[in-house]
């Protein structure tokens, strides 16, 4: 074992003990010893955040890029002990783990060069027009501000890129707002050594302490305690759509309502038409399989459901998909609980009227294997739990009657992560009909490809309509992401040696 662990939170830059331990699962490797978190640690780390605020809410866009490029170089200083307990945590293979991990350095690199850059401040002036008639016109001057210390909430599934220092964290730490990360229990050991990487650069660079704090474990009250902290004043949540919906809740019961911003999950549509089915339906088949499995299916941008018009190319795409998923072997889920959360969306599936089992296995303990089922469009219709995510490997092929029927299986989709068109140049009338309806489903609209494999960048929106956020207009991936953790203020005739840095 190369991993040094301490088994304690992190708090404002000291590492503290629990009362109460919990013992990690892990999919193979030693299980360690980690505290429960408390109220009380949550009161204390949302404290210390305040208190860094007042100095790292008005710091430099140089010093925070400087922070989050020691961040990152940290975080890559520790690859082999990260790939080693992350392993052992999630049982997710040691190539998947130095990939995210390159994509959690390289977020935490792109934060600082987009704010290094200053167009996110989005800064504006109005000169004053003292002669202006009727009424004179003030100086005014615009430019986005930090909102205060920010909760995040670590993802199951990602235990580097959506975790302790994954996207949110970045985006909050590069817009000026300290963090409170609840980390999750599937991988609290990768956690802690992430911590670790954070508590030496926030160190190194000469930053208040309280800029981030990490508590591991605890019950609900931990959670419930920490969006409802008087001092937090935004959540970032990715996760399920009942936990997310019922911080949702509580955030804006609060006597200070606060924005959350959660990704919630997506049966990420795809819309095969009947050019393309006709032209490559076997390679479109094959490389649904491949994306359906990929990570045992884990993930949120999964394509859970291929709509495709009934016919013989249907056929032919329905009996290579089956082959495909047939070939893939059992995979270990990120944790107990989720493998029988699939097993229990399987079941469901399976037994709502109108489904065919085209392919059903037999998966136990943590392992997953794939499902797959196909209904038609008018019963997928009249069943909205055909509709609702089952996160794993299993597929879903809705057989519509013709284009008509598929505008109104889309029709009927709740909110999206992203949607997909399979479309070759015949098809593009019929496309061009589907696009205002995908557009106002999904937060990614894509075409001849796989939602699976998430690109962070500029452009990017990982997001949609709800249930698949909490709020449409955010995302949680990409430079975009800190607009969460920013709100405008109009600064009205204040003199140049007073206005902030960045304006005057």
């Amino acid at each position: 074992m190369s991993y040094h662990l301490t088994g304690k939170h992190l708090i404002a830059g000291q590492w503290v003990a629990g009362e109460q331990t919990f013992q990690s699962e892990p999919a193979h490797g030693p299980a360690n010893t980690f505290p429960v978190g408390t109220p009380a640690l949550v009161d204390q780390a949302a404290k210390a955040a305040e208190e860094a605020f007042w100095s790292f809410g008005y710091s430099t866009r140089e010093e925070r890029a400087a922070l989050l490029n020691k961040i990152a170089d940290e975080i890559d200083a520790r690859g082999a002990e990260i790939t080693e307990i992350g392993t052992q945590e999630t049982g997710l293979p040691e190539a998947r783990l130095n990939g995210e991990r390159g994509r959690t350095v390289g977020q935490l690199r792109l934060f600082a060069s987009h704010i290094l850059a200053g167009d996110y401040l989005d800064r504006r002036h109005d000169e004053a027009l003292p002669d202006r008639a009727p009424l004179p016109r003030p100086d005014l001057r615009l430019m986005q501000r930090p909102i205060g210390p920010v909760a995040v909430f670590g993802a199951s599934n990602f235990p580097l890129a959506f975790s302790v220092a994954g996207g949110d964290t970045a985006a909050a730490l590069a817009a000026g707002c300290p963090v409170v990360v609840k980390g999750h229990s599937a991988h609290p050991g990768t956690g802690e050594i992430v911590a670790q990487a954070i508590d030496v650069a926030v160190k190194a660079c000469g930053v208040h302490p309280g800029v981030f704090s990490l508590i591991q474990g605890g019950k609900r009250d931990v959670g419930q305690s920490l969006v409802q902290h008087p001092l937090i004043k935004a959540v970032g949540f990715t996760g399920s759509l009942g936990g997310g919906r019922a911080l949702f809740d509580l955030c804006a019961q609060r006597p200070e309502p606060i924005p959350f911003f959660g990704e919630l999950g997506s049966v990420n549509p795809m819309f095969l038409l009947p050019k393309a089915m006709s032209a490559r339906n076997e390679a479109l088949a094959k490389g649904w399989a491949g994306s359906l499995t990929m990570g045992a299916g884990q993930f949120c941008t999964n394509p859970g459901i291929a709509v495709v018009i009934d016919g013989p190319d249907a056929d032919a795409f329905v009996e290579t998909a089956k082959a495909g998923l047939g070939d893939v072997a059992a995979q270990t889920m990120l944790t107990d609980g989720m493998a029988d959360a699939y097993r229990s969306g399987a079941k469901r599936i399976a037994e709502t009227a109108g489904v065919k089992d085209v392919l059903t296995t037999t998966c136990d303990l943590r392992n997953a294997t794939p499902y797959l089922f196909e209904t038609t469009g008018e019963n997928w219709l009249a069943n909205h739990v055909l509709g609702e995510e089952v996160f794993g490997p299993l597929g879903l092929v809705v057989r519509v009657k013709d284009m008509a029927q598929m505008r109104a299986v889309a029709k009927a989709l709740e909110g999206q992560l992203t949607c997909t068109l399979h479309l070759d140049a015949g098809d593009a009338a019929d496309a061009r009909s589907l696009m205002p309806i995908l557009e106002r489903k999904a937060g990614r609209v894509l075409a001849n490809g796989f939602p699976t494999g998430v690109e962070v960048s500029d452009t990017m929106v990982h997001g949609g309509p709800y249930p698949a956020s909490t709020n449409f207009g955010a995302t949680s991936v990409g430079t975009m992401s800190i607009r969460r953790f920013l709100r405008p203020v109009c600064y009205q005739n204040i003199p140049a040696d007073v206005l902030p840095a960045d304006l005057a």
